[in-house]
């Protein structure tokens, strides 16, 4: 597996939740050291910088995308939430979150990992109680665990993304094609 983070899902909390991929599988996780959290946090856009981090740090971030995976689950099946998981997202979601400034350049966020953390959660809760929730779709390769919001045209979207999984399907079911047409030309 690559070491780049994806974001695909159509929210920064489901892509937060995929960083452990193949859940049902080979397992590779994503936010294995204070540095790939760190970098997590910068790729995804909701903030700029973060302060150095911990392997506390990475814990915490950890336990957070496991109940904001749980949650996530929970909802697109219909299921009741699990207390514990809601205890810790809310827990993260009450700390302070980073506040942006204003910059001769711009805006710049600056964090600390559990601001950075803060604003992930927060983000599950507005996922959550909010609008996108019967748009949630978990891909449709096997392989892959990541939940996405659908928006596409009728709700047709299968895969998490093409260039990750789409493709990936689409390739292995051509070669399948293939082997089997010259089968049944005999």
């Amino acid at each position: 597996m690559n070491l780049d983070h994806v974001f695909v899902c159509g929210n920064p909390a489901l892509d937060f939740a995929a960083t452990l991929q193949a859940r049902r599988s080979v397992r590779f996780e994503m936010l294995a050291t204070p540095d790939r959290l760190t970098a997590w946090y910068v790729e995804s856009g909701l903030v700029d910088a973060v302060s150095p981090g911990q392997e506390a740090d990475v814990e915490q971030a950890t336990a957070v995308r496991e109940a904001v995976y749980r949650l996530v689950t929970a909802r697109r099946l219909g299921e009741e939430y699990d207390g514990a998981a809601l205890t810790v997202v809310n827990h993260a979601a009450r700390r302070p979150p980073a506040v942006p400034q204003l910059t001769p350049s711009g805006r710049w966020t600056q964090a600390t990992p559990e601001e950075a953390l803060s604003m992930v959660a927060r983000q599950a809760v507005e996922l959550l109680s909010g609008p996108d929730v019967p748009l949630l779709k978990e891909c449709g390769n096997p392989e892959c665990t990541r939940t996405y919001i659908d928006r596409s045209r009728g709700m047709r979207r299968q895969w998490c993304g093409m260039e990750s999984c789409g493709n990936k399907i689409k390739a292995a079911a051509y070669r399948a094609r293939r082997k089997a047409a010259p089968a049944a030309g005999r």
